[in-house]
């Protein structure tokens, strides 16, 4: 893969519904549609309310880091994309970047720099290779820990893989204000993290940081 760092313009709502997006070599895009819940019982758990105040889109940067993929083969960051236009958010920004620190941290940087970019979702670099780095990199970068995002993330994992699920450092934190998650490359994981623990908070989370 070449030292570029790709972009990606996606629209969301309805149109976001329909297509996928296509990586692309510069340029950015907006919009999105969601859907929140609010609950229904008379006295309502705490967590339902902040949940019900939440916006009713989250817009996301989608960034895959590895040293191999490309537009072509990012199965991974094409699978999250899917699944958080098909739930209703937007993915404003989809990035590949190389497994080196610095253009790991620059990226984040910029994502959460960016007013319409509400959470980052990293996928790769969460092993104990000497090549995966994006655990060191993110925690240097993390202002507020949410520990229990990757306590759940290896609890699923492990009814999925069983004990090697120990060897995954999937973390998320707070980063300029905002949600990073950092979650493993492959598919399965990914879909995983998406669908099990990101998708289902993702706008109470928001709520919660922007208060």
């Amino acid at each position: 893969m070449t030292d570029e760092v790709y972009r990606t313009s996606v629209h969301g709502g309805e149109a976001a519904r329909a297509s996928h997006p296509q990586v692309i070599l510069a340029g950015t895009g907006v919009t999105g549609a969601g859907n929140s819940s609010a609950g229904s019982d008379p006295e309502p758990m705490p967590h339902i309310e902040h949940r019900s105040r939440g916006p009713a889109a989250v817009r996301f940067m989608v960034v895959t880091v590895s040293d191999s993929r490309c537009a072509e083969t990012d199965d991974s960051g094409r699978i999250i994309c899917r699944l958080l236009t098909e739930a209703g958010h937007a993915v404003t920004q989809w990035r590949i970047v190389r497994d080196e620190p610095l253009e790991v941290a620059a990226v984040v940087r910029e994502g959460v720099s960016i007013p319409m970019v509400d959470v980052v979702v990293l996928n790769g670099g969460t092993g104990i290779s000497s090549r995966d780095v994006t655990f060191e990199t993110l925690l240097a970068m993390i202002e507020k820990p949410i520990p229990g995002f990757g306590e759940l993330f290896r609890m699923l994992s492990f009814q999925q893989v069983g004990s090697a699920a120990m060897l995954s450092r999937a973390t998320a934190g707070l980063v300029g204000g905002k949600a990073v998650f950092s979650i493993p490359g492959s598919p399965r994981a990914a879909e995983l993290a998406i669908t099990r623990l990101i998708l289902p908070e993702a706008c109470h989370i928001v709520a919660e940081t922007s208060r």
